[in-house]
């Protein structure tokens, strides 16, 4: 089987995003995850740039990637130095990396206006920067920054840029586009013409994702002979970022039939998207492919309905391929198969003609018809379903709620008291709690009255929380008056979920969604201690 080398350069171009930024403590944890999955080339960053990258490639040295070549970049000697005096080149060596990269101007403009310098004054410092660290690299990598759009203008100097490249005895060629604007039929061109002038060149892609084409222009490259695809994961980039490398990736071995990363390691790229999302502190895009949370996700009843015969009727590939699962959603489009098929997921094996299936569909129904939205609060719907069929116990009843929110002075941050009186089997507990905020308050009054019976809710934290007003909803004169629609996301060291809570009184909403948050922890704890126990038999 044909392999295609992974280059990954997170941790150096996806970092230009605007709102990624990463210690070095970061990128260590992301490059050992890389490692984990698999990829050929963890791109560390620029050690000549800032002293961030420095001190990750110095620590590097003591704890490098396992089966992964890890790589530095930098780029060609200034015009006005030599290369064996450029303190960019000598931070390259000193990096101590086995894969040094490279880049430098293919495109005439560049030259002559970025650098102002002659048209081969540039093919010199492409030639003499790969000739000093050819002996200083394991590997040696050429970027030829800004290629298609070079060749569009003039394919005679940027193939006479490859060529210095080559005399340099730089081991592989990457072609670039830089600005993102090339076309895939393009690509396919301009590659098939570079194969002809050098056909002893290996080439590889660097592609950007300003025209939505990065993935489909990577792919379009090794089709017409590229042995090496750079790229970073969840497409983390500059402008509109690079090459996603968990679309480029399956793509290449599931579809293209061409090896990228050893045997098993593609059911790892979920994990792995997750993973760099959570260091990254961004929240994750659910409709990426492949890996995202919806890529496998069913909502329609008649979509549902054919899954649940033949998965291959609308899913291109099986989620647990790239490590990721199939979703069923609830809504007012969910029919039948929906609930069979989400209460299989719950472990309640129920027959179409099961009264409890139309109890519930009507139910549900009806809830969404009031602004319920359980497509995305799945953890209510479960306890909704487990409650009807009596396997979730009460484990508290709540008796009041008051909220107290006031302003002491005019310059003082206002001052947030809930109250709450609750039942906890025989036992009345009735407390009180400051909090930033009502919705504040109120959780820590509830968990503060229930943790000496749950201790368990020590660990769950409040992640998120959003409201929405629902038009054409509103009681009475609507406007201030309308329902409005809370969902808080909850989590503790093993998951996150998400429940909802409907109502015109927004913190009466608020109530709703934390209780079922508490709820739901307390259930799913107690359904890990059953099957703990049915081990332990």
């Amino acid at each position: 089987m044909q392999t295609v080398q992974i280059y990954d350069t997170t941790l150096r171009d996806g970092t230009q995003s605007e709102e990624l930024t990463l210690s070095t403590e970061d990128k260590q944890r992301i490059a050992a995850r890389l490692d984990h999955l698999g990829v050929a080339y963890i791109e560390g960053g620029w050690p000549g740039s800032n002293p961030r990258d420095k001190r990750f490639f110095a620590e590097m040295r003591q704890h490098g990637p396992r089966t992964a070549k890890l790589a530095a970049f930098g780029s060609t000697h200034a015009a006005k130095t030599t290369a064996h005096a450029d303190e960019n080149l000598l931070a390259l060596v000193e990096s101590g990396a086995p894969v040094l990269t490279i880049f430098g101007k293919t495109w005439d403009i560049h030259v002559t206006e970025a650098l102002q310098i002659p048209l081969e004054r540039n093919l010199e410092l492409i030639r003499d920067s790969l000739a000093f660290l050819r002996s200083h690299a394991g590997e040696l990598f050429y970027d030829a920054e800004h290629f298609f759009d070079g060749y569009k203008a003039d394919p005679a100097y940027a193939t006479a840029c490859l060529r210095k490249a080559l005399e340099a005895r730089a081991d592989l060629l990457v072609l670039c586009d830089t600005n993102g604007g090339t076309l895939p039929g393009e690509i396919a061109a301009i590659m098939d013409a570079v194969r002809r002038d050098l056909p002893e060149a290996r080439l590889g892609i660097h592609a950007h994702n300003d025209c939505e084409l990065a993935v489909a222009n990577s792919l379009a490259a090794v089709e017409h002979g590229a042995v090496h695809v750079q790229g970073t994961i969840n497409g983390y980039g500059e402008r509109c970022g690079n090459a996603n490398l968990c679309s480029i990736i399956p793509n290449l071995e599931l579809k293209m039939g061409l090896s990228c990363l050893p045997d098993g390691h593609l059911r790892r790229l979920s994990d792995a998207s997750a993973f760099v999302s959570e260091v990254a502190n961004l929240r994750a895009f659910k409709r990426q492919p492949y890996i995202g949370q919806s890529a496998f996700t069913h909502k329609g009843g008649v979509h549902v309905s054919a899954v649940r015969r033949n998965p291959r009727t609308y899913e291109h590939i099986e989620p647990e391929l790239v490590g990721n699962k199939r979703r069923v959603l609830l809504s007012d489009l969910a029919g039948q198969a929906n609930i069979l098929l989400k209460a299989r997921q719950y472990g309640f094996d129920l027959d179409k003609d099961d009264p409890f299936v139309l109890e519930l569909l009507t139910e549900l129904k009806t809830r969404e018809e009031k602004g319920y939205e359980y497509s995305a609060a799945e953890a209510s719907y479960e306890l909704l379903v487990n409650r009807v069929l009596g396997r979730a116990r009460s484990y508290f009843r709540l008796i009041s709620v008051r909220i107290m929110d006031s302003v002491l002075t005019a310059d003082a941050e206002p001052f947030t008291e809930a109250t709450v009186m609750l039942r906890v089997g025989g036992v009345v507990e009735h407390t009180a709690a400051t909090g930033k905020g009502p919705v504040n308050a109120m959780d820590c009054a509830l968990r503060k009255a229930l943790e000496r019976f749950y201790p368990n809710l020590g660990e769950m934290r409040l992640m998120d929380f959003k409201v929405r007003v629902l038009s054409g909803m509103a009681r009475g004169s609507g406007g201030t008056a309308s329902e409005v629609r809370v969902l808080i996301e909850s989590g503790d060291s093993q998951s996150r979920w998400t429940t909802v809570g409907v109502s015109y009184n927004i913190i009466e909403a608020s109530r709703q969604a934390l209780e079922d948050s508490i709820n739901y922890k307390l259930f799913k704890d107690d359904q890990k201690k059953l099957t703990q126990a049915i081990r332990d038999i």
